[in-house]
């Protein structure tokens, strides 16, 4: 069996067709199929369901791809292991995002890159379920995404902060002077929010239920510059994770009010697929994030934005205060 056959059955179960999984490989499409016969001929069991056309692995086959993704990842990490004993990491760290907390990203990504310049990033944006099918398929190194979520399976987990929720609205209503404001009173207002398929908004649209209102939005986006882009005509409002002050800031003419409850929301963190030895490079990245400070740079961003108001302070008691 050689390595090669399996990253050609790799590159077949992830294209699902001969033609392109052969372009992916560099090779010819013959090179390809006998290179899997003989795969089969070698484990004696059929992995390709053939036709006319390419029709999905066997049983046999999905069993014999986990182990080459896992021997193929295996691999790669014995060549990370390696090449820093030989003075200095490389490679390319995998690494994908849920949208709502790649405004922050930069945060680790750039102090990753300064300690080990000759490593490179890849970076994702993914949904939560994309991220757990390609941890669990050795296509990621690491992601960052909402640490309860119960599809991620058997991960290791680094928080990184938890989500706190502003309005961001025209400096001209009533709502822009008062200290804080209520998911109810957030409702009322023309509204800009992210759509419904997306985590963050479904999370949001919980607290609203639980302040007895239901927002309506005129616009829905699935992306945080997409909600963003309607903000700068001073007419539509929105509600924000603190973290998208980082790359995003608050356009002119608006402000950030805080929203009463919950006064921190979900955590936001890396994860990595549970398995011995972790892979160098994410390890790496697990350090930088351990040293970064992610929590206090956007609480302290944060803070800058509300002019210095206490609010984190009145959350914290709040906290501690219960219901």
């Amino acid at each position: 069996m050689l390595l090669r056959q399996l990253e050609y059955l790799v590159a077949l179960a992830r294209e699902k067709h001969f033609a392109r999984a052969a372009d992916a490989c560099y090779v010819s499409q013959p090179s390809l199929s006998a290179a899997i016969r003989k795969l089969e001929q070698e484990l004696d069991v059929p992995i390709v369901r053939r036709g006319r056309r390419f029709e999905g692995l066997t049983p046999e086959g999905e069993r014999v791809l986990l182990w080459a993704q896992r021997i193929l990842a295996e691999q790669e990490a014995l060549r990370h292991e390696l090449s820093v004993m030989r003075g200095g990491l490389t490679g390319t760290l995998r690494l994908g995002a849920i949208p709502t907390a790649m405004p922050v990203v930069s945060l680790l990504t750039t102090p990753f890159c300064e300690r080990h310049p000759n490593a490179r990033v890849t970076l994702e944006s993914l949904s939560s379920r994309d991220i757990t099918q390609k941890l669990a398929e050795f296509d990621l190194d690491v992601a960052m995404t909402y640490l309860d979520d119960d599809t991620l399976g058997h991960v290791r987990k680094t928080p990184l902060y938890e989500e706190r929720y502003l309005l961001l609205t025209p400096k001209h209503p009533e709502l822009a002077d008062l200290p804080t404001a209520t998911w109810a009173q957030v409702a009322e207002l023309p509204l800009c929010l992210l759509s419904p398929d997306m985590r963050n908004r479904r999370i949001m649209n919980g607290y609203f239920t639980d302040d007895g209102a239901t927002a309506t939005p005129s616009i829905e986006s699935d992306t945080v510059s997409g909600l963003y882009s309607h903000l700068h005509g001073n007419h539509w409002s929105t509600v924000i994770s603190h973290a998208w002050l980082h790359m995003f800031g608050v356009p002119e003419g608006m402000r950030v009010v805080p929203l009463k409850r919950p006064a921190i929301g979900p955590r936001v963190g890396l994860v990595i697929a549970a398995r011995s030895p972790e892979p160098v490079l994410a390890r790496a990245l697990l350090d930088v994030a351990r040293q970064a400070g992610v929590h206090q740079a956007l609480d302290d961003l944060l803070d800058v934005h509300l002019m210095g108001s206490g609010y984190l302070d009145i959350a914290s008691k709040s906290l501690t205060a219960g219901p």
